[in-house]
């Protein structure tokens, strides 16, 4: 991107070009809402939300997972130390 920031806003140096996109209700509603909350233009959420989907986004693979990873301290004892659990172990014989 060509722009100098500028507090929250970026300054573009040059003209813009005008694109024209059509977006569902509940998009442009979200975009509305979001530009009269902030007091700035629409267009100037939608540059924002554009420039944001361009930033490359390094997830690793436990970024992706580690809500799925059980924590160590969470988890149940070694049944390998409960000698109950080992009692016919290798015996060929169930319980």
């Amino acid at each position: 991107m060509h722009g100098i920031a500028y507090g929250e806003r970026a300054c573009y140096i040059g003209a813009m070009k005008t694109l024209t996109v059509e977006v569902p209700d509940p998009l442009l509603a979200e975009i509305e809402a979001a530009a009269q909350e902030r007091r700035v233009s629409k267009s100037e959420i939608v540059r924002e939300r554009l420039e944001q989907g361009q930033k490359p986004t390094a997830v690793t693979l436990w970024e992706r997972m580690h809500d799925l990873v059980i924590d160590e301290k969470d988890l149940p004892k070694d049944l390998s130390t409960n000698q109950e659990h080992l009692k016919n172990y290798g015996s060929g014989g169930i319980d």
